[in-house]
This record gives structure tokens, C-alpha cells and sequence, in this order.
């Protein structure tokens, strides 16, 4: 089966998304990209930007696209010849937290809603983010003053699917063999954005230096055209703890990183499924996680006690004990690892196939 992924964001987990499900695919995928800046214009124009690029959409059995393209224009436009169209939801822009003096669009919350009736397929990254968008998605058209598409909402949570995206790590590998050296490496390894929520995150790290605590720093992730200016103000005041700061290039040094490390902290408000995260614990980090999200779906039950926290004071005492009070952690690092391992494209990359191939009605 020959698919094109149109992916109008190509950075972060959107690109790294893109270049793991062309690599485990058995099909012939080609992938037509748009450069990740100016999202609310990649809205509103991917659509033409991309229709353009294309040439003939019939040479395709099946077209496979995210979240930030307008489907209901791109299908408008691209007349009787496309093929199928499977679209994938990353995030949404109903429920996406807020970043600092902005306010709902919800124009592009509802071009979600029109997207998602207007695919042929459409799939969910996590049972609570089916769930987040539809609770959004109601709430919005119930501000309708008349004409509220009820109907349209039932339609799109019938035919809704949920399949996690893969990880680019080894569906088969051993689990952290014993702890890393002293003193304990802490791993942040998010977007430098609002919705990572770092300020609580150095906050924590600050009490624990107060309290004269050892511990070392990777804070890693990519950075966009806007970093809140927690980051300058943590580097400096953790000079002396930061061993790693900012984007790695490269993904051996990445995952180096990540198995040196003892715990990966995540204090999200926004987290549809959690890459990072899952790439920490494969590679032999404990996870320490706000019990809320995608997260709670992604750990095993048994684990949920020590894995999650639910308040500041909370994520604090229980990084502190991680800290002073290692035992167990290598044995059920070992085991959070091997969970993980499900996640893999090697893995993923089969029931991604499985599921195109019956949205493009093939055998």
C-alpha cells in the first residue's frame, strides 16, 4: 500500500512521530512537511501550502494526517480523486492549557471538531485524550445559541479509536542493570513551555538544594521561539548541579543520558500521551508523575503508589525519598522498563499497518 503523511508541524513529537511510523511501516510511505512555527497559520493554511505540494493525491491508496491540518478545506480542495483520509490527533485546541495573556480561539477548537467529522479514520493518542476532547468539544457547542451539532459530537466518538504512538527505542532490551553513580541524576526531559509547568519542577529542585540534598541535573527537550525565563533563572541558580542543559542532537548521547539517570520528573498540565516520558523509563529512569493526564494509562496499577504524586508538597516528599531511599528502585526500574518496551515501534509499527490497511479497505 503506498500512504502520504502530511504532517503540517514537523517538529517535536509531531516530527518525531512522522519519522518513526515511516520507518516501521511495511508500506511505502512518503512524508509531505511543513516547517513547526506559526501554528494558528499552519491552521489555516496547511491545507493550500500542502494540496500544492502534492501533485496527484490518486497516485496514493490512503493519506494519513494530523491534527494541525484543516481537513474539511484540505478534502474541499482536493476534489474526488483523494484517497481515503486517516487523520491522528496529537493534541487539540479545545482543551490545550492556555499559555500566559492568551485567550480560547475557538475557531480552531471547532476546525478540530469539522476535521475529526470529516476524516475517514480518526485515531487518539490516549483514552483521556478522546475523552478530554470530546468533554471540550461539548461544552463548546452547548455556547451555540441554535443548530448545536450533537450529532455530529456522537459521530465522531463512535468511529474514534485510540492506539498510542510508538517510541523510537527497542521493544527488547534489559531494564536498568543497577543504580547510576552518585549523586543521583534528576531527568527533565520536556519542551521548554508553559504547559511542561517548570516552574513547580525548579521549585522542588530548590527546596531540595535548601535541605542540602545531593543530586545532579540533565535538563533536556527542545526549545521554541518563547522560553519562560524560569530556565535562565534555574541555570544559574544550579550551576553547580546542571550536568546537561538543552536539546541533544544527538540520540545516542540522548538515551545516554537517560540511562544514567536515577528518576525522570514530569509535572505537566498538558499531556496527551507522554514520548519522553516512556523513552526515560525504557532507558532505565524511575518515573516520578503528577497522577493526572495520559499518565495514569501508561504505568502499571501496582506501581501507581510510588510512581505518582498529587500536589507540590506531595512530588516534593516523594523526590526526596527517591533520592535518600533507593532500594527497589533498580528491580522495578527493570520492570517499569520492560512495560515500556510495549510501546516500541517495533511493536506500534504493526498495529499502525493493521489499521490503515482496513481504513484504505485493503486485505
Amino acid at each position: 500500500m503506498k500512504i502520504l503523511f502530511l504532517e503540517p508541524f514537523f517538529g517535536g513529537s509531531h516530527k518525531d512521530f512522522a519519522l518513526g511510523f515511516k520507518e516501521s511501516s511495511v508500506h511505502e510511505v512518503d512524508l509531505l512537511t511543513l516547517p513547526p512555527r506559526f501554528w494558528k497559520w499552519r491552521m489555516r493554511g496547511a491545507a493550500l501550502a500542502l494540496l500544492d505540494q502534492i501533485g496527484n493525491p490518486g497516485d496514493y491508496d490512503l493519506i494519513f494526517a494530523t491534527d494541525m491540518l484543516d481537513l474539511a478545506d484540505f478534502k474541499a480542495l482536493g476534489g474526488k480523486n483523494l484517497p481515503p483520509v486517516v487523520l491522528y490527533f496529537h493534541e487539540n485546541q479545545l482543551s490545550y492549557p492556555l499559555g500566559p495573556h492568551e485567550k480560547r480561539d475557538f475557531h480552531l477548537g471547532f476546525t478540530n471538531i469539522i476535521s475529526a467529522h470529516a476524516a475517514d479514520g480518526l485515531l487518539f493518542n490516549s483514552q483521556f485524550h478522546l475523552n478530554d476532547f470530546m468533554k471540550a468539544a461539548r461544552q463548546l457547542v452547548k455556547q451555540m445559541p441554535d443548530f448545536r451539532p450533537v450529532r455530529v459530537l456522537d459521530k465522531i466518538e463512535q468511529k474514534a479509536r485510540i492506539l498510542y504512538p510508538g517510541c523510537r527505542f527497542p521493544a527488547h532490551i534489559g531494564g536498568a542493570a543497577s543504580l547510576p553513580s552518585e549523586p543521583p541524576l534528576i531527568v527533565w526531559n520536556h519542551r521548554w513551555e508553559y504547559d511542561k509547568d517548570p516552574e513547580t519542577f525548579f521549585a522542588a529542585i530548590g527546596k531540595l538544594k535548601q535541605a542540602e540534598i545531593p543530586f545532579s541535573l540533565a535538563v533536556l527537550g527542545e526549545q521554541y521561539e518563547i522560553v519562560p525565563k524560569v530556565f535562565e533563572q534555574a541555570r544559574q541558580e544550579f550551576k553547580d548541579e546542571i550536568l546537561a542543559w538543552g536539546y541533544v542532537d544527538s540520540r545516542k548521547e540522548y538515551e545516554s543520558w537517560l540511562g544514567k539517570g536515577r528518576v525522570v520528573v514530569s509535572t505537566a498540565i498538558q499531556e496527551n500521551f507522554g514520548i519522553s516520558v516512556m523513552e526515560a523509563v525504557r532507558f532505565g529512569c524511575f518515573p516520578l508523575l503528577p497522577k493526572r493526564l495520559s499518565y495514569p494509562e501508561l504505568i502499571p496499577e501496582k506501581f501507581h503508589g510510588k510512581v505518582f504524586y498529587r500536589s507540590g508538597d506531595d512530588f516534593f516528599k516523594k523526590l526526596k525519598e527517591l533520592l535518600l531511599h533507593p532500594e527497589g528502585l533498580a528491580r522495578e526500574g527493570r520492570e517499569l522498563s520492560d512495560s515500556a518496551g510495549r510501546f516500541s515501534w517495533e511493536i506500534m509499527g504493526r498495529e499502525y499497518d493493521k489499521a490503515l490497511i482496513q481504513y484504505a479497505n485493503l486485505t
